[in-house]
Order: C-alpha cells, then structure tokens, then sequence
C-alpha cells in the first residue's frame, strides 16, 4: 500500500516540494526513512509512532519506508512529522488518497498528536501558491504568517485527528485570512526614538548624513557616552521599510526562528547587535546545516557591532563580502547557499584600550604604542568600506538636565526621505550588473561623474589631508559623504561648507600626535 504526500523544505531563504511517499509493505516490522534525512528526521518514527497511537489511531505494524523526494537534497528539521503520519494514515484507508494532491503538509508533531509550530511558514506559503496548489495545512501558530502571502490559502490545525477529520470530509475548516495593511501598521512602530538622546548634536547629524546615503559608522568616545543608545535609534530615522524589504526580512527570520511572537511580519528595521565574542558561522552564516548569520539578520537594517576591536580579527574580515556585495555565500562540499545581507554596519568602540584618550576629564592611562596597537587591530580593508568617523565625547551636566525632547526621528527621517530621493532619481539610468541605489554604493567611476567639486573645495581638501594626516583612503569617502551632505540640502553642487563638514567625519584616519 503507497500513499504520497507533498510537503516543502527550506533551501537558503526559499522553499521548494519534497514528495513524501510513504510505502506499507508485509515483512517483519520495521520504519526505514530515506532521502538524506538528518536526525531530526530520522527521530520522526518515534514521534509519528507514538502520535498515531495516542490519536486514537491503529498504528500499522508492517515494514515501513518513507521516501523523501528529491532524494539527493539533505533534509532537516521534524517538519515532516505530520506527512509521514498522514501518509501512514492514508495507506490504511482512513481517508481517500486522490485528495492528498491538493495539499502542502507540514508540521511537527507532538506524542500526544497535537501539532508544534515550524520554521519558514511564510517560504512554505509562496511554494503552495506558486505550486498551485489548493492549499497549506500547517500549525495554528503559523497560519497568520502563512496567510500574509497573497494567493495562498491556509488552513491551520492543531493535531493530528483534526488533520484526519478535514481530509475525510467529516469536519471543516475555515482557510485563515490576513489584512497585509492593518497587520504591517499594527508592528511598524519603533520603541525608541531620537528624541530620547540629549545631547551629542553631533552625532546625531552625522547618523542622518550616514542613513542619507546609506554610509557605514564609526563612532569612538569614552564609556557611557551613549554610543550604543545613538546605534538603537539608527533604524528609526532610516525610510520605512517597502513590501518587498518585509518580505525578504520576514523569510530570513522565519527560517532562523527569530520572529518574534504574536509578531507574522518584520515591519520594521531590524537592528542586530551581535557580541564580541559571536564565531564567524554565527556572524556570516553557516553551519553543518547552514542558517542565516546576523549579518543576513539584520538585512535592510543596521549591524551594530559594539567594542569593534574586541571581535576577532577573522569574524571582522569576514564581513568584506557582505558590505561590498550586499549578499553572503556559504559554501560546501554539494552546495551554495546565498542569503540577502543588505545592511548599515554601525560600530563602536573606545579611542584607546582604557577608554580615556583626548577626554577632558578623566586622564589616559595609554601609551601611544599601546593607543596604535589597539587601533590596528581594525583592517585597513575593513575601515575602507566605513565611511563614517565620529567622535563621541563625554555629555556636559547642561545637556542631561535639559527637560525639553530633542528632535524626532520622525522629522530626522523625513529630511533622509528626500535625500534618498535625490539619490534614487540621480542613478536610476546607470546601466549596471550591480545597481546603485544610494552615494554609499558608488565606485570610482561614479565618484568622478557624481562628485565634481570646484577649485576651492579642492583646496580645503588637499589642506585637510596634509595638515591632519588622512589617508590616502579617506579621499574618496570625503567626497561620496559630502555627495550626501549637498542632497539633504537639495544643493546639486557640493560646497566647501559640505566638504568641510565631511572631513570632520573622518576622525580615526587622524593622526595620534
């Protein structure tokens, strides 16, 4: 007796079929389970065993195999629980078979029947649609990420009887809708907000210059000065986040089993703070079974890395691919897998090892070895793909005992809004492999036509470079974040006023003494 039964698997971020055949044969019992199945689902006879028994159901004591289709692609995780079981069911006649064509199957199956909730709902979702199917049957708690795709139909259940009964026709159950619009307003809003920082005016321009022209940030200051409280709000002055962003964002974390509860969409900029002590698979990705890593994450959104010296030197070079290409791949033995990585790095970390140096008031304990070692523990690749330096200092008494809120995010990110605009309508013609969506992504070609500047600005620069002591690097970042100081103010030129400004960004390619 043969029973097929269709499910879906993961494969990066996207789902695809797998054919759950399931094969009833006479012999001396036995459950073989075949296809490249890792132990998770290996573990699936025990739990399908027991879930059938305690469902009420006669358990078949023939000699079992079930065969995972495409038998050549690993698969993992206990999401075939409930195909198994089902496909069990339907050998021994509790239901007819020619109705298992119209559906996807997912799940994860508890003993007692009842089923788990799963990852990558919202991928599985796009594979029943796009495989034309009539629908998914998955867990309760999945059905409203599932429904948030347009043109699937899902149906949610809570065990395995209740699976039983709607394939037979002796129960019915209502398909889940979802409002995309009201549920994407509902968590859209922002815990924090600019608003709540006093003080640092400084580096709260230089955080809209950054999300402006979608530059990475730098920023260095002693302890306690709210470098990381400025990184949180970062998000919130960044343009809010178009459908497809949400999408893409919602299918990383669902496949990572990081959306947050009650929470089917991510409407929001992620903001992801890894610590100092995260591997490079848990940075970048990968794995023996390879998942998403912080920096897919926090794809359209912000990578903050606190204590940036203190990250191991290969986890830090790691990230060169992901800043320039805007993707991660992992590689194994039989396959590739790419992951979206599309993000602003923000870091911090103290302008020397004990944290005090160039601070008024507290005096450094640091020799200017000491200050330069710590300091080139930072890549010069790395720095060059930073745009972004800024000094952080120590907040004076007046600022914290102001009563009056700063300014909002709200109004921040409505100034980000038109210069992202401006950027937008400036590349829109660029024939290119790689499209450019804002100044941060430019390249030499497009700094040369983009970034003309005239013999004054020229001047200051040349005098900027010489007197303190920037790199050779720091040129054409200067110019790309003055590119974005001249659009947020809807100037078409840039000004001296604005390279000067820029160069003031530039505070770890100054010289120590």
């Amino acid at each position: 007796m043969l029973a097929k039964v269709f499910s879906a698997s993961t494969y990066g971020i996207d789902a695809y079929i797998v054919d759950v055949e399931v094969d009833l044969g006479f012999g001396l019992h036995s459950f073989v389970i075949v296809g490249l199945p890792d132990n998770a689902v290996k573990e699936s006879q025990h739990r399908v065993s027991a879930a059938i028994k305690n469902s009420g159901f006669k358990f078949p004591i023939r000699r079992i195999t079930v065969n995972l289709a495409p038998a050549d692609v690993k698969k993992e995780g206990a999401i075939f629980d409930l195909p198994i079981a089902v496909g069990m069911l339907s050998a021994l006649g509790a239901f007819r078979s020619g109705i298992l064509s119209n559906f996807l199957m997912l799940g994860e199956l508890s003993l007692d029947g009842t089923l788990r909730p799963i990852k990558g709902a919202i991928s599985m979702a796009m594979a029943s649609r796009d495989g034309n199917f009539s629908g998914i049957i998955l867990p309760k708690e999945n059905a409203q990420e599932a429904a948030l795709v347009k043109g699937a139909t899902v149906y949610p259940v809570e065990n395995l009887v209740e699976v039983v009964q709607f394939l037979s026709g002796a129960k019915s159950i209502e398909p889940v809708k979802s409002d995309f619009e009201n549920v994407f307003q509902q968590v859209s809003e922002y815990s924090v907000d600019f608003s709540e920082v006093k003080g640092q005016e400084h580096a709260k321009r230089a955080l809209e210059v950054a999300a402006s022209g979608g530059h990475n940030i730098l920023m260095l200051g002693p302890p306690g000065t709210g470098k990381t409280m400025l990184a949180r709000r970062l998000p919130t002055i960044l343009p809010k986040m178009e459908l497809e962003e949400s999408l893409e964002t919602t299918k990383i974390h669902s496949v990572a089993g990081t959306l947050i509860n009650n929470q089917p969409i991510v409407a929001i900029r992620p903001f992801r703070s890894p610590h100092h002590s995260i591997s490079e698979a848990g940075l970048v990705g990968g794995g023996a079974y390879p998942k998403p890593g912080e920096v897919s994450l926090a794809n359209n959104g912000v990578l903050f890395l606190d204590e940036l010296p203190e990250f191991h030197r290969d986890v830090l070079e790691s990230l060169r691919q992901p800043l320039e290409d805007g993707f991660v791949t992992i590689g194994r033995a039989k396959s590739t897998i790419t992951y979206p990585s599309r993000f602003i790095l923000g870091a911090s970390m103290n302008p020397c090892p004990c944290g005090y140096f160039s601070d008024p008031h507290k005096e450094c304990t640091c020799t200017i070895h000491m200050i330069k070692k710590y300091r080139a523990k930072i890549s010069g690749p790395l720095l060059d793909r930073i745009d972004v330096h800024i000094e952080v200092p120590s907040i004076k008494y007046e600022s914290l005992a102001k009563k009056e809120p700063g300014e909002s995010s709200e109004k921040i990110r409505a100034r980000v809004n038109k210069a992202r605009e401006i950027q937008l309508e400036r590349f829109k013609d660029l024939k290119k492999k790689k499209p450019i969506y804002n100044n941060s992504q430019m390249e030499s070609r497009e700094i040369r036509k983009f970034c003309e500047i005239d013999a004054t600005s020229e001047s200051l620069l040349k005098t900027a470079i010489d007197r303190f002591g920037l790199s050779a690097r720091a040129y054409d970042r200067i110019l790309k974040v003055a590119r974005t100081i001249a659009d947020l103010e809807g100037s078409l030129n840039i000004k001296p006023a604005h390279i000067s400004e820029a160069i003031q960004y530039r505070s770890f390619d100054r010289n120590l003494v």
